[in-house]
């Protein structure tokens, strides 16, 4: 027992912990490809929380936390830290967007009540007022997806001056932080939209109810997109018969986007609370 040695490189059996974070990057990984919907968006925020569990539980074993705070390594734990600042910058821009979007939903709604049937002019100035926050928010999400290029395509980290288990850990962190990045991309393309909007509420209807609907156009019309067709189309429309059954469409599809908001809500506050988890273990580890 006196002679024995710790190897420095992973065993040849990988950690069940190892494993099963490998096993969650390939799950997210394979859904990359699957259509943009809010069910498909809400189980990827699903997975990636358990994926980020399994990294907590990877952070906490002293073999990741002796590999990280070796000093030559300090390089690459500070490169992990700012990763990690990364993700909590894009899930906070999530956050934004849909708190946002969610309290224009809410007053709309409450102004719908209100005005059923009677004065449409208040309700003419609140649509219009969701429709310029919209506009805001799709500003904020041009800008934090500009943020992310470059950041997903990063090489993987390999030195002839490191140790293969530094070498794994790095890598393996590193797969995750690109995973995240490319799930909340599609969180922040699916809240924004697609770049040309239907330009009336019957489109977007015939999106709806058609049993022919080709694969494309149901990809595109998502909650989001679909509440901004139907607003432009409530405003657009001059008779009290026409905007009564606009209103009618709108209020539907606002009641349809107020519950993906609120899965979407959820997901996202749980995420960030996690990335700030393994933030304080980075820092944590870097400090000892």
């Amino acid at each position: 027992m006196a002679f024995h040695t710790r190897s420095n490189s992973f065993p040849s059996m990988p950690h069940p912990i190892v494993q099963e974070v490998d096993e969650h990057l390939c799950r997210l990984r394979s859904s990359e490809a699957a259509s943009t919907s809010s069910s498909s968006i809400c189980h990827k925020l699903s997975d990636l929380q358990d994926l980020h569990d399994c990294v907590d539980e990877l952070l906490q074993l002293p073999l990741t936390q002796q590999a990280l705070a070796k000093e030559q390594n300090e390089k690459w734990t500070n490169e992990l830290l700012d990763g990690s600042l990364r993700l909590l910058d894009v899930c906070s821009s999530a956050k934004d967007a849909i708190l946002q979007t969610k309290e224009c939903v809410q007053d709309l709604q409450s102004i719908i009540r209100r005005t059923r049937g009677g004065e449409s002019g208040a309700l003419t100035s609140e649509v219009r007022k969701y429709l310029t926050s919209r506009q805001m928010v799709k500003k904020t999400i041009q800008k934090a997806m500009k943020n992310l290029k470059g950041i997903e395509n990063r090489s993987t980290f390999s030195s002839p001056n490191q140790d293969n288990e530094s070498i794994a850990i790095v890598n393996k962190l590193r797969e995750v932080e690109a995973v995240t990045l490319a799930v909340f991309e599609s969180l922040l393309s699916f809240i924004s939209g697609p770049k040309s909007q239907p330009r009336s509420w019957s489109l977007v209807s015939k999106m709806m109810h058609s049993k022919k609907v080709a694969c494309e156009e149901e990809i595109e019309a998502n909650e989001f997109a679909q509440v901004d067709a139907a607003l432009n189309s409530l405003i657009g429309h001059k008779t009290s018969k026409t905007q009564n059954k606009s209103v009618e469409n709108a209020q539907n599809q606002l009641e349809k986007l107020e519950s993906c908001i609120q899965d979407q809500e959820e997901g996202v506050e749980c995420l960030f609370r996690q990335l700030i988890k393994t933030r304080v273990s980075l820092l944590n580890i870097l400090n000892h």
